[in-house]
């Protein structure tokens, strides 16, 4: 299987996968992203004591637009039972985090994050995938998540609007997030308001994620668009896959799944 060091490779074109299974192996992972688009290479970064793989890798396609095609249909995909977090590679590099990060709990067991996402992207514009916490066992959510907005006046809205209204009849909490490795100091202060304020390189790239037009209403969720048609791979000089003894077993996961339905 093509690796190669990461700065030859083509970072457009590399999509991120994370929330991997101990089980999964660069063929499995090979093999599942192979039906969004001809595949350059697959690299699943390893510890160097156990062998074992940290849980993420990386799956670099031969255009930009097939990384993109798998952003928006294998994300959420669950393998073994937990659901796949898919993201581009470079959005890491672009997006620049100005600490307007919002907690969210209380929330009911029926919320996703498709549905954190089209509640919260009515007050301003979401940088990255909302995150629920879940079990990393039963891939159930433990009833929180987070938020992080591209500026202070959406998140504060976001908090105006949201904190004690109800979401799926439950009742959610809404403020800002404790800062990383800090149980006391929280993000929204002013002296984060005042760095975001006088940067003037701090231009995020808004989070696309989870589909296009105008952002719901908080309480009125809508059904995802329907998704583009698969690129042609005839024509692309697809290389031939590595063994397909874990098809049938993706085929069953897939066949499971219906994409950003609420």
């Amino acid at each position: 299987m093509a690796t190669g060091p990461v700065e030859q490779r083509n970072q457009d074109a590399t999509c991120y996968v994370g929330n991997l299974d101990e089980q999964l192996t660069e063929e499995l992972l090979w093999e599942m992203m192979l039906q969004a688009g001809p595949i350059g290479n697959v690299h699943l970064p390893r510890d160097k004591v156990t062998g074992s793989h940290q849980g993420y890798g990386f799956v670099e396609f031969r255009s930009e637009e097939d990384a993109d095609y798998a952003l928006k249909v294998m994300n959420m995909v669950k393998l073994f039972g937990k659901p796949l977090r898919v993201n581009k590679a470079s959005q890491d590099k672009k997006t620049l985090e100005v600490g307007a990060n919002l907690f969210v709990g209380g929330l009911d067991v029926d919320v996703d994050e498709k549905l954190l996402y089209d509640t919260f992207s009515a007050f301003g514009t979401i940088t990255e995938t909302p995150k629920i916490m879940r079990d990393p066992d039963t891939g159930n959510s433990k009833g929180f998540g987070f938020v992080s907005y591209d500026s202070f006046e959406a998140s504060d809205l976001a908090i105006e609007c949201m904190h004690n209204q109800f979401l799926c009849n439950k009742q959610v909490q809404v403020g800002y997030a404790f800062k990383r490795d800090s149980k006391t100091e929280r993000h929204g202060s002013q002296a984060e308001r005042l760095l975001a304020a006088n940067n003037p390189n701090n231009a995020v790239q808004p989070h696309t994620m989870f589909g296009t037009g105008a952002p719901a209403v908080a309480g009125a969720f809508s059904a995802a668009p329907a998704m583009p048609p698969p690129p042609q791979f005839a024509a692309m000089g697809v290389p031939p896959p590595p063994p397909g003894a874990f098809g049938a077993m993706i085929r069953v996961e897939l066949s499971t799944f219906t994409p950003f339905l609420m």
